[in-house]
């Protein structure tokens, strides 16, 4: 997988972690209400464990352990009724402002390097610990509270879950890696092998191993460079593996992306709407005398 595919996942993944920053913003700015409905907290505990999830998946540790540490403090709201107050909006506020601060280092053009990372986790260390004091001050009485059951409807996170998603991670891990290396047959039935091992995590859901499925046609397929399938396979495992991991498997289904991909009988690309992008992909996949004869079609169009 080249260095344009690689920052291709990268972008993705940046993408789905700035509507996941809205969404916990939003949240926290309306925290007084959304405590009183549990899909909005669910909506909010999802949100920073798919931040989570990413980041461990692309090996960004500060990201991944300050998402954590947001999501372990709305699993808090699933657990007991605690009333919201100023203070308690604001911890939360200070908190998300360092998974943003991360988000934008990641983004920006020399990207989140590991030391400076380590330096802004550190230093917000007191803010992650001032909200779980509070957190634990409201739960134990110190501001009258009910602890409640979790609402029947809402997804229910058990320990295997969280086995459940170590496993997940540690398998598109080990599917990025193998992207990273040359295209050969070996590294091809590799890359089927993760697909059989993440198929065996959750045999009863059908879409999943439908997924699991078309993975796997789509890797076998040669005429498929490691390139093409690296963003489409890591994109669609991540977000499926999120579902199943948080139990919202009435979420997965089958990407048009991923099932052209396995039963694709030709070679395909994906090209960006974006001419410069689309020109590039073009350049790498055809040879000259193709170049000439796409050009021929494409004068005639016009």
């Amino acid at each position: 997988m080249d260095a344009a595919s690689q920052q291709k996942i990268l972008g993705y993944f940046i993408e789905e972690a700035k509507e996941h920053l809205e969404t916990l913003e939003q949240g926290i700015l309306e925290l007084s209400d959304v405590i009183h409905d549990s899909e909005r907290v669910n909506e909010l505990f999802r949100a920073a464990h798919s931040v989570k999830g990413g980041a461990a998946m692309l090996g960004y540790t500060s990201i991944q352990k300050t998402a954590h540490r947001l999501e372990d403090a709305f699993k808090v709201f699933k657990d007991n009724e605690i009333e919201v107050d100023q203070q308690l909006e604001s911890h939360f506020l200070s908190a998300n402002d360092v998974l943003s601060e991360l988000i934008e280092k990641l983004q920006s053009p020399f990207g989140l390097q590991e030391a400076d990372g380590k330096k802004i986790v550190a230093a917000a260390e007191p803010q992650f610990i001032a909200l779980q004091k509070y957190l634990d001050q409201l739960v134990n009485g110190e501001v009258a509270t009910t602890p409640q059951p979790i609402p029947a409807a809402a997804p229910v996170r058990h320990t295997s879950s969280a086995s459940l998603g170590e496993q997940l991670r540690d398998h598109l891990r080990q599917m990025l890696d193998l992207f990273k290396q040359d295209d050969t047959p070996t590294h091809r039935q590799q890359l089927q092998k993760v697909c059989v091992e993440l198929a065996k995590l959750d045999k009863d859901t059908k879409a999943w191993q439908t997924i699991l499925k078309a993975a796997h046609k789509a890797i076998a397929n040669q005429s498929h460079s490691f390139n093409l399938l690296a963003p489409v396979v890591i994109k669609e495992l991540k977000y499926a593996g999120d579902q199943l991991e948080l139990d919202e498997k009435e979420q997965i289904s089958l990407s048009p992306e991923l099932k052209g991909l396995a039963i694709a009988k030709v070679p395909q690309i994906l090209l960006s709407v974006e001419p410069k992008h689309a020109a590039q992909t073009i350049v790498k996949a055809f040879n000259k005398k193709q170049i000439a004869q796409l050009i021929k079609i494409l004068s005639t169009q016009t």
